[in-house]
């Protein structure tokens, strides 16, 4: 490799090694530091400062995958053989091969800022500006985080693939808290010139003073806003996994056989944008080259997602969508930056029931879209302003059946880490409240 550099030379001692060894060897490498400040009420209650090394080997024998990793420099030829012992127990496979060669789109990915510094200085400058926005508000701060983080990744595989990406992240959160009400506002970004800590705390405050005299509402059937962090909890945990190409191939799935129905509204559009985002890269974690992926189309199922194991179990092409949670796991089917979109309006002009976040929809159902959530932070909306708080409720209904009649899309989206979509308006949800 062009690079004269410890790990790289490590990477292709593995790849040279393994090649002797398996019929295909793959490395995933990345290295990381970061610092990263907690909140303990008003006062700093915990600073740490982190540092991270590892490497991922997976090597395929005879159609068997086997896997292992390992954060110790020292370590990587045991780390091989471990991965080639465990292949030699794991079940065949159709298998056509890891990813080879091939040119790159001219692009430049927004996702590392060569002036962020990460260092305790910097981070209590953020934590100052955190408190400073919840100044002015009767309440109390009970606790808040920020952090910033630097990293490399590197994917190379016998085939003659190295893809390297450098990225960067901050992050900050605040909980408050008046009387019985809470609020809890974040923000993270690529960019720390991109975070308002201000706006953060400021924010955090003003939902814990809103809704310290919330009234109730009576069980029954109201126009409803999603605001865009409600929005992200229930795709996150119900939709997206839908268009897993495993999930869609093992009957895990709502859409299994719905490929090209018009099953969602026509003005609703989904995709993954893999070069627009923090998530933005331009090989996948397993070499791929990556594309735009539009999931729903004008309300169209119109594709599934795939990594290179699932899709030749299936007899399907990657679709790029291979990521990892890091060196210490195999690649999985997921998500690059997630955005949804169609025709915009004024969604808060009528009266509705609006909803800040929800509660338990990591509890919805998966495959049939059934759910019911505790609305956090909600109230009643009108003519763009929140009016009454409203405490105690629940919404329930079906995620899909909803996605199928949206009653209008806000003009303004928010970016909450890797996903930008909009407020949605809903008509006649069911609302459990008195």
């Amino acid at each position: 490799m062009a690079e004269d550099n410890e790990n790289f030379s490590i990477i292709d001692d593995i790849l040279r090694k393994g090649s002797k060894l398996a019929d295909d060897i793959e490395v995933f490498f990345s290295e990381g530091f970061g610092v990263g400040l907690e909140l303990k009420g008003r006062l700093i209650g915990e600073a740490e400062g982190s540092e991270s090394w590892g490497i991922g080997i997976r090597v395929v024998k005879d159609g068997k995958i086997g896997c292992s990793s390992t954060n110790d420099p020292k370590c990587f030829e045991k780390c091989l053989l471990s991965a080639v012992s465990s292949s030699k127990l794991s079940t065949p496979q159709n298998w056509e091969g890891l990813s080879t060669p091939c040119s790159l789109p001219d692009l430049r990915l927004d996702v590392f800022d060569e002036k962020m510094s990460c260092d305790i200085e910097t981070a209590e400058n953020f934590i100052e500006r955190l408190l400073f926005g919840a100044s002015d508000a009767d309440c109390d701060v009970v606790g808040g985080s920020v952090s910033f983080s630097k990293g490399q990744s590197v994917i190379a595989n016998s085939n003659g693939v190295f893809y390297s990406l450098e990225k960067t992240g901050c992050g900050v959160s605040m909980e408050t808290i008046a009387a019985t009400s809470t609020g809890y506002e974040f923000d993270s970004s690529s960019h720390a010139d991109r975070i308002d800590p201000e706006k953060t705390g400021r924010d955090a405050a003003s939902l814990a003073v809103f809704s310290k005299d919330a009234g109730s509402i009576k069980t029954g059937n109201y126009d409803v806003i999603l605001s865009p962090i409600a929005v992200c909890q229930l795709i996150g945990s119900v939709v997206i996994p839908s268009f897993s190409g495993r999930n869609v191939n093992s009957g895990r799935s709502y859409l299994a056989d719905k490929l090209g129905d018009d099953c969602f509204d026509e003005n609703l559009n989904l995709y993954d944008d893999p070069h627009h985002g923090t998530g933005s890269r331009l090989l996948d974690s397993e070499g791929v080259l990556t594309r735009r992926i539009d999931l729903i189309k004008s309300g169209v199922v119109n594709e599934f997602s795939y990594d290179l194991k699932t899709a030749y179990r299936y007899n399907q092409k990657s679709t790029g969508s291979a990521v990892r949670a890091g060196a210490g796991g195999s690649p999985a089917i997921g998500t690059h930056n997630i955005f949804l979109d169609g025709k915009r309006c004024d969604v808060f002009d009528e009266k509705a029931v609006y909803a800040h976040t929800v509660v338990g929809a990591h509890t919805a159902n998966a495959v049939t879209g059934d759910f019911s959530v505790e609305l956090s932070n909600a109230a009643w909306i009108e003519g763009g302003e929140k009016t009454k708080p409203i405490k105690s409720a629940m919404l329930s209904g079906n995620v899909f059946e909803m996605l199928g009649n949206i009653a209008g899309m806000s003009e303004e989206s928010r970016t909450l880490g890797s996903m930008t979509v909009p407020s949605l308006r809903f008509q006649e949800l069911f609302v459990v409240g008195e």
